[in-house]
């Protein structure tokens, strides 16, 4: 097997250094991030095989790092923190983050931890691939690899902020979206007020699949909220 790649996101340059270098000496290749927007944008250009995240952290909170990567990938995330209250491992565990370890930590019971959970996603990764096609009953075709959507047969042309709105939502069918996280993810920035982004790219995305209002297929407006796919998945 090939090393695993680790992204390992702390501010704390001390910290970052000890794990990086024992992590490094355990046979991982491993990219340094020293703030949840950087972690973010390291994430996006690369490919990992687990990520450590901290808690607190400059920029971008470890937990809306936590929730973009979870929204993207699969890959195993541990959280990292001093803080050692319920709430937060909760918070972190209900976001996506599979693990969770308080400092100080022992690097041993670290590399442990990280091995176990390399095990069970290549093993998870390997029984279940990933499909490069999402198909739905009314016709719809999102071809991943390529970057193409199909409706009826016939392609039709989304600029990439329409690609990445439409895949994250038709990846995570029936779950609701704010626009705040919608905007956060797709744009990578902090959502500002007044800012009608979202609702601009939506009506496009719309148009172009050839939505009922009335009656959509695909995208459901949750007045007040934000946005839900409702497309049927062909099994």
């Amino acid at each position: 097997m090939d090393r695993a790649n680790i992204l390992l996101v702390e501010d704390d340059k001390e910290i970052a250094r000890i794990v990086r270098d024992y992590l490094v000496h355990q046979g991982y290749g491993v990219t340094w991030a020293s703030t949840g927007q950087e972690g973010w944008e390291d994430f996006q250009k690369c490919c990992f095989d687990l990520a450590l995240v901290d808690l607190m952290l400059p920029e971008m909170d470890g937990l809306t790092l936590c929730k973009n990567i979870r929204l993207s990938s699969e890959v195993p995330i541990l959280m990292i923190s001093a803080r050692q209250e319920d709430e937060y491992i909760v918070k972190g565990l209900n976001i996506g983050a599979d693990d969770y370890i308080t400092k100080p930590f022992s690097l041993t019971e670290l590399a442990a931890r990280i091995s176990s959970h390399l095990r069970r996603y290549h093993w998870h990764s390997a029984q279940h691939q990933v499909t490069q096609q999402l198909r739905f009953s009314s016709g719809l075709i999102i071809d991943v690899e390529k970057k193409a959507v199909y409706l009826d047969e016939e392609e039709i042309i989304l600029t990439s902020k329409e690609f990445s709105l439409l895949i994250l939502l038709a990846r995570h069918p029936e779950r609701a979206f704010t626009k705040q996280e919608l905007y956060e993810h797709v744009w990578q920035q902090t959502d500002t007020e007044g800012n009608n982004t979202i609702q601009v790219h939506i009506k496009s995305l719309r148009t172009k699949l050839k939505e009922n209002m009335r009656n959509p297929k695909y995208i459901k407006t949750l007045w007040g909220t934000g946005y839900r796919f409702v497309g049927e998945p062909l099994s």
